[in-house]
C-alpha cells in the first residue's frame, strides 16, 4: 500500500520504490535535492553523466520519490526544476509478512499547485 494524496495514476509498486531507493545515483539525486533544481545544476552537483542522470530522474519520478514542475522566465525560457516529492518513507511489515510501503508527502503550497497545473497543460500541448 502507497499513500499518496497527490497521486493521479496508479501509485508505484513497492518494488519501484525500493528499487530507486537502493540505487547509489538515485540517493545521490535525492540527497541534493534539498532545494529544487534543475538538471544542469544537479550534473554540477552529482557525479553522474548526463544520460545517466535522466534515466535516475525517471526512475525517481516513476518511484513518485522526484517530481518536476516548469520554472518560467521572464526571458521566455524555462527549465524543468526537479524536487523532493516525499517527506518520509516507511516499510513496514504486515500480518500477513507482507512488506508495505507508506510515502508521506509534503504539503503543496498555492504557488506549487499553479506550477504543477502548467507543468500539465504544458504536456498536453
Amino acid at each position: 500500500m502507497i499513500r499518496d494524496s497527490s497521486a493521479k495514476d496508479d501509485p508505484p509498486d513497492i518494488d519501484t520504490v525500493l528499487a530507486a531507493l537502493h540505487d547509489k545515483d538515485c540517493r545521490a539525486i535525492l540527497t541534493e535535492l534539498g532545494t529544487p533544481r534543475t538538471a544542469r545544476s544537479l550534473l554540477d552537483r552529482c557525479d553522474i553523466p548526463r544520460s545517466t542522470l535522466y534515466r535516475k530522474l525517471d526512475r525517481l519520478s516513476e518511484a513518485t520519490l522526484v517530481s518536476e514542475g516548469t520554472e518560467i522566465r521572464e526571458d521566455g525560457s524555462h527549465a524543468t526544476r526537479y524536487r523532493l516529492n516525499f517527506e518520509d518513507v516507511i516499510v513496514t511489515r504486515t500480518d500477513s509478512v507482507d512488506l508495505e510501503v507508506e510515502i508521506d508527502r509534503p504539503a503543496r503550497t498555492p504557488d506549487e499547485h499553479l506550477a504543477e497545473m502548467w507543468s500539465e497543460v504544458r504536456r498536453e500541448l
